[in-house]
Parts: structure tokens; C-alpha cells; sequence
């Protein structure tokens, strides 16, 4: 039986002018033809990434909701543990190992649209799909992530197309695997690592391949951590950042790492254009600078998907503006947002989800029953940034890049100096960890397992 809507959802559904279908009926509407929406959700989930998935199955484990009150919307088909693309990049995994089909990691109790976002209509509390179905909500939660747009540094897709450039990135899918070929043909000559100015996915990603790559030519007799100069292979991280990470605990000993190993810093060098055999960067000051290039990892800019960047729901950066403590949205109270698509000023990584999407459901059920939201969310993010094959920095912080470690204040571990025990982690246990549970709703981070 439909549950009752409450008097939001029975006045949007009036002003629709059409009446409210079942939609307990429709378990099979992405295989068989739609019949006439709009259909009425208690919760309408935008998208099935890893802060969708998350919130969507922490909402359901309440036991707050029955069959179908909640909805995903989701294109995909499948479902990708995006953290993972480092390792396939550095050879340590296999990029199939690291998805699922979508449709499977879906709860039975939940409903999914197998389409694309075409707006939102927050006053009518609606949102209308690609192919003009309309869901109408009692509350919304816009997770659909960032675009990885590969477009916005010229020459890089047809680089990344050719399978004998010496052209990769571990940031799509399609590619992380070439950034590991790409890797192992690489004998000699200048390698540039570039990390561009502006928000992206896990910011230490960038480095990380670096550092993987240097460490796999140092084994190969490519590349002399103490005496650079004399090996046949030359290294360049080119960042469009001031420093090496934002976190100065953390960038004071990847600094000194960079140094040791003697690794050229171009600092506030961005990627704009790759021309043949030559990376040119923009400066702040508006200048170009270019560089000859025989092996490079480039990482395209980031940013949110025109469909949220142009709907009532964004701030002037493009984000789903939330409040930084109770992710609820400023302007519409119904309407929450967690992972990449928010405007939270924290670094942007599944870890980060971990920490948001308790804050979510439970300021969002606290809503939902008439009482004042009270969970706040202190902007923990964590990065495990390797080093080296067998060691990971485990970077873990909250707003203000103030370090926040879960084995710092358990154990007295300063976390700042990388560790076998953490390379483990990263490599093993956070991707079994993410696919077997976080995304079921049964991971809270360094909280540990929900029940």
C-alpha cells in the first residue's frame, strides 16, 4: 500500500494536474514502457555513486521506510570504486575487479530510474528525468558527483585515445590501465605528473600515481633516488597549486619527500593544452609556459554537471548549496546533498562520505518528524596517499586542514610518516570494506561497521 503523503507532496501532486501512480507496480519500469508519472517518493535520491548508494541503504537500515518509498536516479550501468583507479594505475589491480553492475548493488526495497537528470523543480518539490517522467518528493538528496571532463585541457582526448601516446590518467575509467602501460614502456626521457588548479577527486590522487611510478622506475634501475641527475629518466610534478597538499602537517613531509627524491616542483603551473610532445601551462599571473614531454600523467578539470550548476539548487560555484554543518540545503529545507556535487568545503573523497552521510540521514529523519536538525558535520576527509610500493601516508582531516587521525588518537601514531600497516589498508581492506559494505549502508569510516 502507497504510504500517505504528507500535505508538501499532495500539494505538488495537485499542482501537477495528474494524479499520483503506485509505485509499488512499478518494480520493472526500466525494462518495460513507463506508464504516466508523475510518481510520488517520501525520499528522491539523485544519483548512485558512492554518497548515493551510501545514503540511499543508511535511510533504508532505519526501518523508517518500506518497498519503493525511497528512489535512485542513475544512468549508469555501472557502479565503480574510483579510489581503486590509483592502484590500477601502479599495476596493483585490475580495473574490472573494482565495479558492479548498478542494478545489483541496488536494495530490493529501493526503486531505481535508469535515467538521466533533466531538471529540478524545487518550489513543486520535482524533479523530471531525461525522458519526461516526473518524481515528486517529500525530500531530496543531489549525489550525483563531479564531471571529469577531459575536454577542458586541448589535445587530451585524442591523446588519451591513441594507445601509443605516452598520454594517461587514472582519472576514467577507460584510461586508468594505459597510465600503468604507459608506465612500464617508459625507459627514458622526461616524465611530468600534473595536477590541475580548481576542486577534484581525492586531490592527493594526482601525486600518488608519482610517486608510484618513480618508485617502480627506481626498482628498475630507471631512476636513482640519490642521484637523479645521473639517471636516464628526469621527473616533474607540475601542480597548479602553491604547494604539494593543502594540509601543511602533511605537505611538510611530501615537500621533503619531493626533495629527497628529486623530483622537480612546478608550483602553480596548471595544464592547459598538450601539443604533440609539449605541455603548456597556464600561470595566476596569466603567463604560458611550456615543457618537452616523453611520458605524462594529466588529470582534467573538474566540476559539477550542468544539469545541477544550472538548476535553482546551485551556488554561484556550481555546487548543491548546503549548509557545511547540517548538509541541508540553504534555501529549501527538504533538499540535502553530500559527497562531490556539494558545495561542503572539504577535499572530495569517498572517505569524506563516510563522516557526511550519518549527518544526512539523521538530520534529515529529525526534519522529516518536525524537530530542529542537530547533527553537524565537522568536514573530515581522509587520503591515503602512497608513497612508495608498501607504504601509505594516511592523510585524515576536517575543516581548516586541521589534522583529525583515527590512529594518531588511538595509538599515538603520527600519521604524517608513511607506514607499511596503512599500505595495506589502502590496497586491501578499503576496497573489500567499500564494495561489501559502505555502499550497503554498513561502513561509518573510523567509526567503524553501522548495525
Amino acid at each position: 500500500m502507497l504510504p500517505r503523503a504528507s500535505a508538501t507532496c499532495r500539494r505538488a501532486a495537485s499542482a501537477a494536474g495528474r494524479s499520483i501512480t503506485n509505485p509499488h507496480s512499478l518494480r520493472t519500469h526500466a525494462s518495460v514502457a513507463p506508464v504516466a508519472p508523475p510518481y510520488l517518493y517520501k525520499v528522491v535520491v539523485v544519483g548512485g555513486g558512492t554518497a548515493g548508494m551510501t545514503v540511499s541503504h543508511q535511510l533504508l537500515r532505519t526501518g523508517k521506510f518500506t518497498q519503493d518509498e525511497i528512489a535512485i536516479v542513475d544512468p549508469a550501468e555501472w557502479h565503480h570504486y574510483q579510489p581503486g583507479w590509483t592502484l590500477v594505475g601502479g599495476g596493483l589491480k585490475k580495473k574490472e575487479d573494482l565495479r558492479q553492475p548498478l542494478r545489483k548493488l541496488v536494495g530490493p526495497k529501493l526503486r531505481l530510474f535508469h535515467e538521466q537528470v533533466g531538471s529540478f523543480s524545487p518550489e513543486e518539490n520535482q524533479v523530471t528525468l531525461s525522458n519526461g517522467d516526473r518524481l515528486i518528493y517529500e525530500q531530496l538528496v543531489v549525489a550525483p558527483g563531479i564531471n571529469v571532463d577531459t575536454s577542458t585541457i586541448k589535445g587530451l582526448p585524442e591523446a588519451l585515445a591513441d594507445p601509443k601516446s605516452p598520454v594517461s590518467t587514472i582519472f576514467k575509467y577507460e584510461t586508468c590501465d594505459k597510465a600503468w602501460r604507459n608506465i612500464q614502456d617508459f625507459k627514458k626521457g622526461t616524465a611530468i605528473f600534473a595536477h590541475p588548479a580548481g576542486a577534484i577527486k581525492c586531490a592527493g590522487a594526482p601525486q600518488k600515481i608519482m610517486w608510484l611510478a618513480s618508485d617502480h622506475w627506481q626498482r628498475a634501475d630507471l631512476y636513482n633516488y640519490k642521484d637523479p641527475s645521473s639517471s636516464p629518466i628526469n621527473i616533474s610534478f607540475a601542480t597548479g597549486l602553491p604547494v604539494m597538499f593543502g594540509v601543511p602537517k602533511y605537505n611538510a613531509t611530501l615537500e621533503e619527500l619531493r626533495k629527497e627524491r628529486g623530483i622537480e616542483g612546478l608550483f602553480q603551473h596548471d595544464l592547459v593544452e598538450i601539443n604533440g610532445d609539449t605541455a603548456v601551462f597556464a600561470t595566476p599571473s596569466g603567463e604560458r609556459h611550456t615543457k618537452k614531454f616523453d611520458f605524462l600523467h594529466a588529470v582534467p578539470k573538474m566540476g559539477p554537471y550542468t544539469f545541477v550548476k544550472n538548476s535553482a539548487l546551485a551556488d554561484a560555484a556550481g555546487y548543491v548549496d548546503v549548509d557545511q554543518a547540517t548538509l541541508q540545503h540553504k534555501k529549501y529545507p527538504n533538499v540535502w546533498s553530500a559527497g562531490d556535487a556539494s558545495s561542503l568545503p572539504t577535499s572530495k573523497t569517498a572517505a569524506a562520505v563516510t563522516a557526511q552521510a550519518p549527518v544526512l540521514v539523521s538530520n534529515m529523519l529529525r526534519s522529516m518528524e518536525g524537530k530542529e536538525v542537530e547533527a553537524d558535520y565537522d568536514g573530515y576527509t581522509s587520503c591515503p596517499l602512497l608513497t612508495e610500493y608498501g607504504k601509505v601516508l594516511l592523510a585524515e582531516f576536517k575543516y581548516g586542514g586541521q589534522p583529525k587521525e583515527t590512529f594518531g588518537k588511538m595509538f599515538g601514531v603520527d600519521q604524517a610518516t608513511p607506514r607499511k600497516a596503512f599500505y595495506y589498508l589502502k590496497k586491501d581492506f578499503f576496497p573489500w570494506v567499500y564494495q561489501n559494505h559502505m555502499v550497503k549502508g554498513r561502513w561509518g569510516g573510523p567509526k567503524g561497521f553501522i548495525r
